[in-house]
């Protein structure tokens, strides 16, 4: 049912795409509106040709849903058997957002492959090879699980199950490959751009080298640019609103908002959920046609994944076909079980505590493009991809809401916190002194490379089930219980029109 509903999904936002798009191109240039600053005409070569568009709502890109941000309490509600506290209970506000339906399969992955090796195969084959999962994650010591190994990733009757032994970088790169196929693919829905099926290496459609002029891909029809001093044809800038923001992981204060449902609940956020539906069991209690039955798989018990044949409790035995059990109040599968999901968050045992109570997130690293001699933009590198560098601390100097680039162990793990805490660490790289402050690799593994994944996995018990439950591993290891799915910035109102 779930496959029908993406593939119609799908056909909609095509739909939607060239109708909209279709009528914005004629739009923009032709609108004859006058500023009310100023009193010069928008979109007028005579008056300047500044140029206005007339989209003003964001589309929602393929395989996502819409997630109406608010406020709720964010952390773990259920007992915590083994006294780890990492998750105390506070109320913060999250903004609106996209999040995929489901999580992303065999399939999708098997898709950014077959790209990556057509593009850098030829040239660059370690692009390929870097991205690929790691299928020897089914390896047990002491069981049979060796045919997963080789038939799991690729063999059709797996496609729509959830992607495994991809690490936390690979997920990443994986969001901005899918935003540049996405908005490729609405440039040439647009007429603006035709396929190009001779793209190789650098020379591919990347968004950011797209807008700063460093790719051009074959020109169908330009916009026109109405600059009285400019060539009359111009290509597509990110205030047209024509491309969309970047695919990304969701950050752990979304995946847990998004996971736990909250819609229309009337401002009574103190009636927290113990899972992503209603109710204090992990059994339909609500449904006639579907009543009794598990809400996601899991491990029900010590060797138990699947039940009795005739009867099995949740129809599968290591991860299901995404989509195939009941969705929460957003519309979101597999929130619970299947597998657990990687965030953009770098753990912390009390992130809870230490980040803001707006968007709340840890992992800021900010960065600038990378100049020329000339201050212009440097050449893309080698994947097509704009280079970009830390910023300095000259840099920041004058600012008062940052001060450095890296705000990975801000209050917990740099000098200063470290200081606080009585010991006075010699050198200055904050990288480091999370290490001391953690004793990584002596009496913790947590260090500014470990992530923050959350959601129960088939491999798990019910307790794990419970959004607000939270784990971590380094970003560059894989595991066959770990999954991701995608999620995207909402631009504009926090309500969808």
């Amino acid at each position: 049912m779930i496959l029908k509903i993406k593939q119609l999904s799908g056909l909609l936002f095509i739909v939607a795409i060239a109708v909209s798009l279709s009528s914005c191109k004629g739009l923009i240039g032709s609108k004859n509106e006058t500023s009310a600053t100023t009193g010069w005409s928008y979109n007028d070569p005579e008056f300047g040709g500044f140029q206005v568009s007339d989209i003003n709502e964001q589309e929602t890109g393929p395989g996502l849903v819409f997630i109406e941000g608010g406020s709720f309490i964010m952390g773990q509600i259920d007992e915590d058997p083994l006294y780890e506290t990492t998750a105390p209970a506070r109320r913060v506000t999250v903004r609106s957002f996209y999040m995929d339906e489901t999580e992303i399969t065999n399939r999708d992955y098997l898709e950014y492959l077959y790209w990556l090796n057509r593009i850098f195969g030829e040239e660059l084959p370690e692009v390929y090879r870097k991205a690929l999962p790691d299928t020897l994650v089914w390896r047990d010591k002491l069981a049979y699980n060796e045919p997963l190994t080789s038939l799991y990733l690729r063999h059709p009757a797996y496609h729509d199950y959830p992607v495994v032994g991809v690490n936390w970088l690979q997920a990443s790169d994986y969001c901005i490959w899918r935003s540049d196929r996405v908005n490729e693919m609405l440039l040439i829905r647009q007429g603006i751009l035709s396929p190009d099926q001779d793209q190789q290496s650098a020379n591919n459609f990347n968004t950011e080298s797209y807008l700063n002029g460093q790719y051009d891909g074959l020109v169908n029809e330009p916009l026109q640019d109405l600059d009285p001093t400019g060539t009359g044809d111009r290509r597509v800038r990110m205030e047209d609103g024509i491309l969309l923001p970047q695919y990304r992981l969701p950050t752990e204060a979304e995946w847990e908002y998004a996971a736990t449902g909250l819609y229309g609940e009337d401002e009574m956020i103190t009636e927290r959920k113990i899972y992503p539906w209603q109710g204090h069991l992990v059994r339909d209690t609500e449904s006639k046609s579907g009543y009794g039955n598990f809400m996601a798989n899991f491990k029900r018990g010590r060797g138990d994944y699947m039940g009795i044949a005739g009867s099995l409790n949740d129809g599968a035995d290591i991860t299901a076909p995404v989509g195939i059990y009941p969705p929460n109040d957003f519309g979101l599968y597999n929130m619970a079980a299947n597998v657990s999901e990687w965030t953009q968050d770098v753990y912390r045992p009390l992130s809870h505590e230490d980040v803001a109570d707006f968007s709340p997130y840890r992992g800021n690293v900010f960065t600038t493009p990378l100049l020329n001699e000339e201050g212009r933009i440097a050449e893309k590198d080698s994947l097509g991809r704009i280079r970009y560098r830390e910023i300095t601390s000259t840099e920041a100097e004058d600012r008062f809401n940052y001060r450095e680039a890296n705000n990975i162990n801000y209050l917990d793990g740099d000098n200063q916190s470290t200081l606080e805490r009585g010991k006075w660490l010699q050198n200055t790289n904050n990288s480091s002194s999370t290490g001391e402050m953690y004793s990584y690799g002596a009496s913790s593994l947590i260090n500014d490379k470990a992530r923050v994944y959350k959601g129960g996995s088939w491999k798990d018990g019910a307790y794990y089930l419970s959004p607000g439950i939270r784990r971590f591993l380094d970003q560059e290891r894989a595991t066959d219980y770990i999954g991701f799915r995608c999620a995207m910035d909402r631009v504009g109102t926090p309500i969808k029109k």
